[in-house]
């Protein structure tokens, strides 16, 4: 079974690097899971493909890591996730904080390379992203949770509120439907509750609709001849 926060965990955890930490894993952890990205394409993220006015971003690179413990940036492996995903404004305000500290930093203000970066430029160890998720995570009594689970909660919320399961599918870039229900279809019984409930109640509407038509009274009766 995996591991979801609730929405209300989730917030705990993202208002806690906020205030105790507001750096940019702070903003690395919002855009997890204000988006359902994986870790290893956020850790490829590249300010190119960044596009605030659009409120959008493009999802070209993925970080991967070979035996001998070095990474590489490579395309995604399917065409499903090489593709658009749209940003909200949470997400928005952490990438406009990390842009606006790293044009600060460059010499000529110019924002290029990683958005999430280690100061030289090089990307993050995933091990390491990892450590301080866990670190943070124990700071404030939450469950234990990895990276991925992290774009499980994304996907957990978002099916809660009541998003259809295919946008949820799109929005996660999955390279089927049917994958994203069997991930997550447990957790589609409360929706399949609601709509057969909506079906009942349309019925039951119409049925009632269809008797108030009727007339009735006396005053319907046929005279007798």
């Amino acid at each position: 079974m995996r591991t979801c926060w609730t929405p209300e965990e989730a917030a705990t955890f993202l208002r806690h690097g906020a205030e105790h930490y507001a750096d940019q894993l702070t903003d690395l952890f919002e855009v997890m899971l204000g988006t359902g990205m994986r870790r290893s394409e956020v850790l490829a993220l590249h300010w190119s493909d960044v596009h605030l006015m659009d409120r959008k971003l493009y999802v070209r690179w993925t970080l991967a890591a070979i035996d001998n413990g070095k990474i590489h940036l490579r395309e995604p492996k399917t065409e499903a996730s090489r593709a658009w995903i749209s940003l909200s404004p949470r997400v928005i305000t952490a990438l406009h904080r990390q842009a606006a500290i790293q044009m600060n930093a460059h010499p000529d203000r110019r924002l290029e390379g990683l958005v999430f970066a280690r100061p030289g430029g090089t990307p993050l160890r995933p091990q390491w992203v990892l450590d301080q998720l866990r670190n943070r995570t124990t700071e404030i009594d939450l469950p234990k949770i990895g990276l991925h689970d992290l774009r499980h909660t994304a996907a957990s919320i978002m099916i809660a509120e009541g998003i259809p399961i295919a946008i949820v599918s799109k929005t996660l870039r999955h390279a089927t439907l049917a994958i994203t229900i069997n991930l997550y279809g447990h957790l589609l019984k409360d929706s399949a509750d609601q709509a057969v409930n909506a079906l009942s109640r349309a019925l039951d509407q119409a049925q009632t609709d269809r008797l108030r038509a009727i007339p009735h009274g006396d005053d319907d009766l046929p005279l007798a001849a």
